[in-house]
């Protein structure tokens, strides 16, 4: 997991999250730093199942060999998952607080990043690019 998430790269999107957290509310930004490094760890597993033979088959990233390439498939896809399963266990995990109002903004912020993430979101897109591809047969 290490090897693609310190790949490089601009952080762009951690970068938006603190900077949005920031323009809206400036006390947030302890609860906005594990969104925007889960939403990191998120985009770096999606790069990591997209550059898969199954889907892009890409070889380099960044400027690297790909993590498939360097650790093999079957690696890759236990990196990728880990990093999807880490991003929701930094979010539930961080703060730890009983207030109300900071865990119901929290389980928003899971629920809002897996709908993202998700079928309706970015693996629903990667399907879509698979169909576009000829990879996914009609429904029988």
């Amino acid at each position: 997991m290490r090897y693609s998430v310190f790949a490089g790269g601009k952080r762009l999107r951690p970068v938006l999250t603190l900077a949005a957290a920031d323009a809206i509310d400036r006390s947030t930004f302890d609860l906005a730093l594990p969104a925007a490094c889960a939403i990191e760890l998120i985009h770096t597993y999606s790069l990591i199942h997209d550059d898969l033979p199954a889907m892009d088959d890409d070889d380099l990233r960044r400027g690297r060999p790909t993590l498939h390439v360097v650790y093999g498939d079957g690696i890759a896809i236990l990196a990728g998952d880990g990093l999807h399963a880490e991003a929701f266990t930094l979010l539930a995990r961080e703060p730890s607080t009983d207030d109300a109002a900071v865990v119901a903004r929290k389980i928003e912020v899971i629920r809002v990043i897996g709908e993202a993430a998700g079928p309706m979101g970015m693996v629903g897109g990667q399907a879509i690019d698979l169909q576009a591809a000829g990879q996914v047969p009609g429904h029988p």
